[in-house]
């Protein structure tokens, strides 16, 4: 499912999303060749109803990603209490080929990727938005029908 079925299910939380992977630097998680979990730094790119990563071709993420598109990918947060919430979504990523679509996410990004750089679209399957109200932890979740 696209980042724009989440923006047509639940407006809201697609915007907090959206706001907490444009602070800056997000973790994605992926699955090794045997089956272990890899954590990396990235930049995602959320517009147009899509999500987005660029990365370098060599890069370890983008081999477990061709090999095996699962991924989950967690905010940065503001502070070790969590300051300004945590936004978690997991689900499978694909590489992009299409000119048009790679221009688009050129367009959308926050820096200039590099013309070796390999795109990956990510489909979304879950997500988890934890905020802090009153002191109190507050969840939303939205799951793929």
């Amino acid at each position: 499912m696209s980042w724009r079925a989440l923006e047509q299910a639940d407006p809201e939380l697609a915007r907090e999303g959206a706001e907490r992977f444009k602070t800056g630097v997000a973790y994605l998680a992926t699955i090794r060749k045997d089956g272990s979990p890899r954590v990396h730094p990235v930049t995602p790119i959320v517009g147009q109803g899509r999500l987005f990563l660029f990365m370098e071709p060599t890069s370890p993420k983008g081999h477990d990603l061709r090999r095996d598109g699962r991924y989950a990918m967690h905010s940065a947060v503001g502070g070790p209490e969590g300051e300004g919430g945590e936004f978690l979504i997991s689900g499978h990523a694909w590489p992009i080929e299409d000119p048009a679509t790679r221009e688009l996410a050129t367009e959308l990004s926050s820096y200039e990727p590099e013309d070796q750089y390999v795109l990956f679209e990510l489909g979304i399957e879950s997500v988890l938005l934890i905020t802090y109200v009153d002191d109190r932890l507050v969840r939303r979740r939205w799951k793929q029908a």
